[in-house]
């Protein structure tokens, strides 16, 4: 079985994240959805939280594993038996960004292997950052996620 991780802090996953998972199974018998703890970032949902958004959002998908992470994504890939790594691009940024990121990798475990999916033109212009940022002016969010997602989003905003 020929797997991959697509890592990510995902606060929160969005449709653009969803659209490249749904993807990378068509490529990939199983896809390890591995949610960074992001010591450098401050994460609007704790770690657990986005976890749980991903399973509602991926309930309904087969061959998907979600998954907390806190250390290097080379050792998650070798505990989880995997070469493969998923990688979004929205703009050259990211790429820029990326490959930095997969020299770092390589000099770590150089079997790894990314695999780079192209955003969909609907959801390039969608990141989690613009989402936090719309959600904590109390923006309406709901178009940038899955609705499953934008629901439980709505009940946490009335507990906030």
């Amino acid at each position: 079985m020929r797997s991959c991780i697509y890592p990510g802090t995902f606060d929160p996953i969005t449709n653009g994240h969803l659209d490249i998972i749904k993807r990378s199974l068509k490529i990939f018998d199983k896809t390890y959805i591995c949610v960074a703890k992001s010591r450098g970032k401050s994460p609007l949902f704790s770690q657990e939280r986005r976890i749980e958004f991903i399973k509602i959002a991926t309930k309904d998908l087969k061959n998907v594993e979600i998954l907390g992470f806190d250390g290097l994504l080379v050792d998650m890939a070798k505990k989880l038996d995997t070469k493969f790594i998923i990688r979004g691009l929205r703009t050259t940024l990211d790429f820029e960004y990326e490959s930095q990121m997969d020299y770092a990798n390589k000099k770590l475990f150089d079997e790894l292997e990314i695999v780079y999916l192209l955003s969909s033109n609907k959801n390039r212009f969608i990141s989690s950052t613009l989402i936090r940022s719309i959600f904590e002016v109390d923006g309406d969010i709901s178009s940038f996620l899955p609705q499953s997602v934008n629901e439980e989003i709505k009940k946490e905003k009335i507990c906030l």
